[in-house]
């Protein structure tokens, strides 16, 4: 059986996806406070894969060599995931590599959590990478958050202290909010009035 397959279901299967600093971690916290559904993050799969001993942790060591790992005060040789970002934000055939091996693992154990929840009718799916690693089809349905690039980079700056030119690239390096709407169900406003937001997730969930 297929990974395509295998994600086929009766269960509502809302893809909560958006860009990079929009506002997706407030939406899931306000979701996970209110609302009595199971929550599965894209990030927090991805963490767990890279993991010492790990099949991705090994591969990753051997195409970027020990220089990777964490040495400082780390007894568990961890990756550094923060000098990852920054080698695969800088070199797009590392950042190619690296996506081609963590998302079909990331989208194979999204779906094996799935099925842990398979008498649930609803659960969240969050993917910050949703349309650009292709996980439409373990999605029933897809919530854009859409949020202004100017308050983008506020957050990025704040959240990651980085330059302002590092984060409008950070920004730029995923799909446009135009292009991923096209092929999104609901809009998540999340640029000025929480409100607005709160008030369609109370009318849909």
């Amino acid at each position: 059986m297929d990974i395509i397959q295998k994600s086929k279901t009766n269960q509502r299967r809302i893809g909560l996806t958006g860009g990079i600093a929009s506002g997706k971690t407030t939406i899931t916290n306000y979701i996970r406070k209110h609302k009595n559904i199971p929550i599965l993050d894209a990030d927090k799969l991805s963490r767990e894969l890279i993991k010492p001993n790990t099949y991705g942790y090994k591969k990753i060591l051997d195409y970027f060599g020990n220089k990777i790992i964490d040495n400082k005060n780390n007894s568990e040789k961890e990756i550094n995931r923060k000098l990852l970002r920054n080698i695969i934000f800088k070199n797009s055939e590392s950042k190619e590599w690296i996506e081609k091996l963590l998302h079909p693992l990331i989208k194979e154990k999204m779906i094996e959590e799935c099925s842990q929840y398979k008498n649930n009718q609803t659960i969240v799916l969050v993917i910050p990478l949703l349309f650009e690693a292709k996980f439409e089809n373990i999605c029933t349905e897809i919530w854009l958050v859409k949020c202004p690039k100017e308050i983008q980079k506020k957050r990025l700056i704040a959240r990651d202290k980085i330059s302002e030119k590092e984060a409008y690239e950070s920004i730029n390096l995923q799909l446009s909010f135009e292009e991923k709407r096209k092929f999104s169900d609901i809009i998540l406003d999340n640029s000025d009035n929480q409100n607005k937001w709160i008030n369609t997730i109370r009318e849909l969930l």
